[in-house]
């Protein structure tokens, strides 16, 4: 150690040796931690002392996923899923900050439901956003859940677990005039309802109900069309919008048109879109019941070019786990749509690096520098500089383990992925310098370690496009 590092302060921690991954690069380096921030990456001959060291050769350092979209069911559906138990999972998968789902009971359209949805937020492992909702009924709501807390804005224009009428196209208009001069991101469950009603009325009329159905009630143009009236609609606002779950490729054509003529438009995928395809039903009956549903193969090989050239920005979860008698029905029709993947998450798509189908750099831009920029966090999340909050997946690209459900941490831990081998694991997981997962056992004093994103959170100025032509203008005029 040099004379410099002898007279240096003391840090809390230094990992020595391992290879540190950004979206441009990987190279080996060590990284200094000092109350919960970086505070330097370099060669290991240049760190200060530090309380404590871990070596890490051998390993990768990784930014912390961001996964832009979880449901963790409380308040209302606790027998699913909590924010401990949910927390906990993305803690072992990895992933320090989550976006959490406004279709709760009651759902967060409300500044009381809020309050609700920040206090069962306060066992959270892991940092955390939490989605407003933007609904035909709460359009008075929207401007208290901003100053309330929210990180972001879910809009559901198809149907899904818990029922939520979707809202006219008059009033996500009206929503996103509101939203816009916020800077606020909107996401989209981007599926067309009355497409899907009248599909499955006439559907059920006929008798089906068979796992395919499903499909067959959800073709990709409830996608197409639900995409591009969205983008229409932020293109008039301004709004900032977000379209989650990615299910075919052919919602990409509205996205990509939609992106060159400069709408802020962002999108994701799942692992179950990629790596899943018609043949899932026939294996996992009413279990691959999913909104959107798993398409066919030539929508999978799809969704990997529109992720190479950039027309899918990142990669989320939409973890959704039931109770597995929810799940296991025979009628398609009452299944609990969803299932557990915020934990399976890195290690499937690490798999997919060791394949050959993405580099280690395509995986931190698609799981960390991606969201992290959409939603106003990056560099302070999703890149590991100095300055930067202390997330980091520390992870073993050769650590081989077949998924099992049951030894997952999430309550609900059916997964069309049971028994499936993996290759590339998060051995260690920091947020904001703290192992909240260690040695592949959760740090259980970690609970409440998790703080809420908008603390840190910086959306770039907003562009409102059309001022003058909003509701409230209008409401307000006087001739």
């Amino acid at each position: 150690m040099n004379e410099h590092n002898m007279t240096a302060p003391m840090v809390d921690l230094v990992i020595t040796g391992g290879v540190v991954v950004s979206d441009r690069s990987a190279s080996v380096a060590s990284i200094a931690i000092d109350g919960g921030v970086i505070v330097a990456v370099g060669d290991e001959r240049v760190m200060p002392p530090a309380r404590e060291r871990l070596d890490a050769r051998g390993l990768h350092l990784l930014p912390g996923a961001i996964d832009a979209h979880v449901h963790f069911r409380e308040p209302g559906y606790t027998h699913k899923e909590d924010w401990q138990t949910g927390t906990a999972a993305a803690a072992m998968g990895g992933v320090t900050t989550v976006f959490e789902m406004p279709n709760t009971n009651p759902p967060t359209g409300t500044p009381e439901a809020l309050a609700l949805k920040l206090e069962a937020a306060e066992k959270a492992h892991v940092d955390y956003g939490i989605y407003g909702l933007l609904a035909e009924d709460n359009l008075e709501h929207l401007e208290a859940l901003i100053s309330g807390g929210v990180a972001a804005f879910k809009c559901f224009m198809g149907n899904t677990f818990g029922n939520l009428p979707s809202p006219s196209t008059g009033a996500m208009l009206e929503g996103f005039e509101i939203i816009a001069p916020h800077g606020m991101r909107i996401s989209l469950h981007a599926e067309t309802a009355s497409i899907m009603a009248r599909r499955q009325a006439r559907l059920e009329a006929a008798g089906r109900h068979a796992p395919l159905d499903h499909l067959a009630s959800r073709p990709a143009v409830v996608a197409v069309e639900a995409v591009s009236r969205a983008a229409v609609l932020a293109e008039w606002t301004g709004a900032r919008i977000h379209v989650l779950h990615i299910s075919s490729g052919d919602e990409l054509v509205p996205l990509r048109a939609a992106k060159d003529r400069g709408v802020d438009v962002t999108g994701e995928t799942c692992p179950h879109y990629l790596l899943l395809d018609e043949r899932a039903y026939a294996t996992h009956g009413s279990l691959i019941r999913v909104n959107p549903p798993v398409r066919e193969h030539h929508h999978q090989q799809a969704l990997w070019r529109g992720l190479a050239d950039g027309t899918i920005d990142m990669i989320a979860t939409d973890h959704a786990p039931h109770a597995a008698t929810e799940q296991r029905v025979a009628e398609i029709w009452k299944a609990d749509c969803g299932f557990a993947g915020v934990e399976t998450q890195m290690p499937l798509m690490l798999t997919q690096v060791a394949a050959g189908r993405l580099s280690i750099t395509d995986y931190v831009r698609l799981s960390a520098v991606a969201p992290a920029r959409a939603f106003g966090l990056y560099p302070r999340k999703g890149a590991l500089v100095p300055g930067a909050d202390a997330d980091i997946a520390v992870v073993d690209l050769r650590r081989e383990w077949v998924i099992e459900g049951a030894k997952t941490a999430s309550r609900g831990f059916l997964t069309p992925f049971e028994g499936m081998p993996v290759v590339g694991m998060p051995i260690h997981t920091l947020v904001r310098g703290a192992f909240v997962m260690r040695d592949r056992t959760l740090v259980e004093a970690s609970r409440g370690h998790g703080r809420s994103v908008r603390r840190v959170q910086q959306m770039p100025t907003p562009t409102v496009r059309n001022p003058d032509q909003t509701i409230a203008a209008a409401v307000s005029a006087r001739f």
